[in-house]
């Protein structure tokens, strides 16, 4: 552990260690989801109010709030980002604060988000007589329902005159204690689409007077495999996948419509232009050669989230800074979507990931999984990093 990290610890006041677990612990137990962040954004308001002073607090929308630390001296502006949203699953953890709304619950760590960004709000305003500059705090809605609450913030000015954006995401596939950093491409952009097969229904026991909108649909979920594997390169990065397929409601009828959803990740325009452009030639080939017909909606959702590499190269030397270069790694391209690429449209800004997985304490499910969990000792790091970052970029004095 080095010197400044030593350093950082020591000026945490008492009982914040403690407060970080139970503010984490409050909004696990209470989540809302994308677009409904009614009580979590009220709760981050009054958390706020209460650290005594310092903040300029607004609500650009009814559910997100952001609040400005303007420091002592001038300088440029630095946002730090987190997410609130939780997600329509049934939770089955058994943890003793465990969500008490059914069928919603904190999937992805957002709950530990919003938790360490308002720690670390408390720091930096402990520390505003020193600060060069403004420090904005985004407590983003809606992040896992596009078109994303990132958007609307933008759309209503929270990013006007930042500098650089910054944010952290706890990962479960990375183990407690260690920093994930990537350099350019992050994460993909996630497109969804939804086919409307209509064909003509039937006695299945007379097949010859039906059109088959199973069979039909068969078929296009087989081709559109061959998107990736045969007609994209192999060096670009391309995920399709068919996740719903909806059709019928007896053993003896043909259905008249079937139903089929998925998505479509990928990097580049081109590559996702093109990856559009095949699966519609595939449907309307394949519906027309079985006299079916179809209706075919291709929704575009966030922008691939792509790191600014300087911005990431300082990112990482205070990360290596506080926990030690063995415990900073990079980390590959990922094929989920993530609303922060909304940000960096309009400022440099880099995005990493802080290990939150523990084998050892039975911490292994992915996110999205109805028993995902983080170990909390992961909250301390995210709080260390957005503090250590803002010392770093908004150059304290000494």
């Amino acid at each position: 552990m080095t010197e400044r990290t030593d350093l950082i610890r020591e000026e945490w006041p008492e009982g914040l260690a403690e407060q970080l677990v139970a503010w984490r612990r409050h909004l696990h137990r209470h989540p809302e989801l994308s677009f409904r962040e009614e009580n979590t954004s009220r709760f981050v308001e009054e958390t706020l109010r209460g650290f005594g002073g310092g903040f300029e607090i607004d609500r650009p929308t009814p559910t997100s709030v952001v609040a400005r630390l303007i420091g002592a001296k001038p300088g440029r502006t630095l946002a730090l980002r987190a997410d609130m949203d939780a997600l329509p699953i049934q939770e089955e953890t058994g943890l003793e604060f465990a969500s008490g709304t059914p069928g919603v619950m904190h999937a992805c760590g957002h709950d530990g988000h919003t938790a360490m960004l308002l720690a670390a709000a408390r720091l930096l305003a402990a520390r505003r007589d020193k600060l060069h500059g403004e420090i904005r705090f985004l407590f983003q809605h809606a992040e896992e329902l596009p078109p994303g609450g990132a958007v609307e913030l933008v759309e209503a000015g929270v990013m006007d005159g930042v500098d650089w954006v910054f944010g952290e995401h706890l990962a479960a596939q990375l183990p407690v204690g260690q920093i994930g950093i990537a350099y350019g491409d992050m994460a993909a952009s996630p497109d969804n689409f939804t086919i409307v097969i209509k064909g003509y229904g039937g006695h299945a026991g007379f097949p010859h007077r039906a059109v088959d909108t199973i069979a039909v649909g068969a078929q296009i979920v087989a081709n559109a495999q061959h998107i990736v594997s045969r007609y994209t390169n192999p060096l670009d990065r391309l995920v399709v996948s068919v996740t719903q397929f909806t059709a019928g409601a007896s053993h003896n009828v043909i259905p008249d419509t079937a139903v089929l959803k998925g998505t479509v990740r990928s990097f580049g325009e081109q590559v996702r232009a093109d990856a559009r452009e095949q699966l519609l030639r595939i449907v309307q080939g394949i519906t027309a050669a079985h006299g079916a017909e179809f209706e075919f909606d291709y929704v575009l959702g966030y922008a691939p989230v792509v790191n600014d590499e300087e911005l990431t190269r300082l990112i990482e030397e205070a990360a290596v800074e506080l926990v030690g270069r063995d415990d900073v790694v990079r980390t590959p391209p990922g094929m989920s979507g993530e609303d922060f690429s909304a940000y960096q449209q309009k400022a440099p800004g880099t995005f990493v990931n802080i290990g939150a997985g523990n084998a050892g304490k039975g911490i292994v499910y992915p996110h999205h999984h109805p028993k995902f969990a983080i170990d909390e000792d992961a909250l301390a790091t995210g709080v260390r990093l957005f503090v250590r970052a803002a010392e770093k970029l908004l150059e304290w004095d000494s």
